[in-house]
């Protein structure tokens, strides 16, 4: 009956990858034992490629109904692991994914997108490390509640990022004094940046995402060229001045040769307190002008949401039940879908089996 079994859920597709749970290797274990009267009961194991999997629903459902047309079959359990693929080459020792948050512009909320994605994807179980990429005007380390701490270095001459809300962060707010501008040519960017990716004991990640500076400046160009980024994120406000500079951003991945693995339109609307009217205050749905590229979300302008970064504690583990919060969520299990596509479409068949 095993056999049979396996061989129904060769109808069960991945929403996301179009292809069958067998041939994609997702199915890690099938038991069956015997069920009174007559019967059986069989239990299943679907290793999803993201804890984060947005559709883990649908497959649960999928797959219950393709056993239960065997015969013979009376109860089913599906059962859930994660398995997070990585490209045929990994990026950084121990790091599946490199993950680049970007914006064309200063000022449309790229940081606090990243945070929250970083510590909603850990929460959904992956192991996510998050660098603070924009050395002149970094805030991760305020956002997470860590801007006292200080970077420090292991037996290996590492440096050992420091943890907070379930990620592991490196930020240069923790390396330099408070308030201390550092005035610094392209150089020493780029040797900041290498010893933020390399000289960083990382250790074993599922997702490193990092929070770029705004613009297409040297953090952008170094990044894309020392190490190999699974994709990017476009994060952008919805007025027209916002996409200009977000198009740049993405006409400079694209000559970089960096996926683009969706648009985050951030400030997309405010909801009123008291009344719950929707106001589009910046415009809305300006997202859809920058190309065919998906729409990984929209985030409300929320004022609860930037109280919860001043006062270090991201929004989708402060307060998990705002709009903005759930969007965030919500976001953040899209992209680990997009994630899951990007990677399993660059990998060979035999790899997949």
């Amino acid at each position: 009956m095993r056999e049979a079994v396996l061989e129904s859920l060769r109808s069960v597709n991945d929403p996301e990858l179009h292809r069958d749970l067998v041939s994609l290797g997702m199915i890690e274990r099938i038991d069956v034992t015997p069920h009174a009267p007559s019967g059986h009961a069989v239990s299943v194991k679907v290793n999803l490629t993201t804890p984060a999997c947005p559709l883990k629903a649908t497959i649960e459902r999928d797959v219950r109904a393709a056993v239960m047309t065997v015969p013979g079959v009376e109860t089913v359990n599906v059962e859930f692991g994660a398995q997070v693929r990585m490209p045929t080459t990994p990026p950084l020792p121990g790091v599946k994914n490199v993950l680049l948050v970007g914006s064309g512009k200063g000022g449309v909320g790229k940081s606090s997108v990243a945070v929250n994605i970083a510590c909603a994807l850990a929460q959904s179980g992956a192991s996510v490390g998050l660098m603070d990429a924009d050395v002149y005007g970094p805030s991760v380390a305020h956002m997470l509640g860590q801007g006292q701490a200080k970077l420090v270095g292991n037996a290996e001459r590492k440096m050992v990022p420091i943890e907070a809300h379930g990620i592991r962060f490196i930020s240069m707010a923790n390396l330099s004094p408070a308030g201390q501008a550092l005035v610094w040519r392209g150089p020493m960017l780029h040797s900041a940046i290498q010893q933020f990716l390399k000289d960083a004991a990382w250790g074993n990640l599922d997702y490193l995402i990092v929070d770029l500076p705004p613009g297409t400046g040297d953090v952008q160009l170094s990044l894309t060229q020392s190490v190999q980024v699974t994709g990017a994120v476009i994060v952008t406000t919805p007025q027209d001045v916002a996409l200009i500079d977000a198009a740049r951003a993405i006409d400079m991945f694209r000559k970089a040769s960096v996926p683009i693995l969706g648009i985050i339109e951030n400030m997309s609307y405010f909801v009123a307190p008291d009344t719950g009217t929707v106001y589009d205050l910046f415009g809305r749905g300006g997202a859809a002008k920058l190309g065919n590229h998906p729409l990984l979300g929209e985030v409300p302008l929320d004022p609860s949401a930037r109280q919860d970064a001043d006062n270090g504690v991201p929004a989708v583990i402060a307060h998990p039940e705002t709009q903005a919060a759930r969007a965030l969520i919500q976001i953040a299990e899209n992209l680990a879908g997009r994630v899951s596509v990007q990677t399993l479409s660059e990998l060979p068949m035999a790899q997949l089996v």
